[in-house]
């Protein structure tokens, strides 16, 4: 992608009215790295947590809908391109937020996905909790990666994940230093 024609994007907070959204992010190539396409109940619960997280006002999280916005041309619509969202956890032995996103196929490759990470970092730093935002993504998720390095992470390492429960996964340690971001 052209740095030059980055691509805009604005962070919606998740609502009642996502769960078609989560539904379209639960296509088999989107869940690949995620051990699979989730049950009708588990994007229930998923859908859920995610409402009610974005309703907390701990600062414990926030999830969004990622809107992308047209490049300048006349007639273009905005349209809905992925999720993504921070949330608290532990993390050797520090409280962190984590991130994670996803992004639908006919807007892959355009930058939401950098653009969105850059956005959700702004917004885990203006919640004043934590200094560190974490991701996540497997070894061998290139595109996730990259967004990570482009993004402004650091490369911690490679670490051992279970994700889903009871799916064991190999993932690197991306760190944002939120006081420096």
């Amino acid at each position: 992608m052209d740095e030059n024609r980055a691509a805009t994007v604005r962070l919606e907070p998740w609502s009642e009215g996502d769960a078609e959204l989560l539904r379209a992010l639960n296509a088999p190539e989107l869940m690949t790295h995620l051990g699979g396409p989730e049950s009708e109940e588990a994007l229930a619960r998923r859908h859920r947590r995610y409402v009610d997280l974005t309703a907390d006002r701990t600062r414990a999280g926030r999830m969004f809908r990622i809107v992308l916005l047209p490049a300048g041309a006349t007639g273009a619509a905005e349209a809905t391109a992925g999720a993504i969202g921070f949330w608290g956890r532990e993390w050797a032995g520090e409280q962190v937020y984590e991130t994670g996103w996803a992004v639908l196929s006919a807007f892959q490759g355009r930058g939401a996905a950098t653009a969105a990470a850059r956005a959700v970092a702004e917004r885990a730093r203006a919640e004043g909790l934590h200094r560190h935002l974490h991701a996540f993504p497997e070894v061998d998720h290139p595109a996730s990666n990259a967004v990570c390095r482009t993004a402004g992470f650091e490369l911690l390492g490679p670490q051992d994940f279970e994700y889903p429960p009871g799916h064991p996964i190999r993932c690197n340690d991306w760190r944002l230093d939120l006081e420096r971001f």
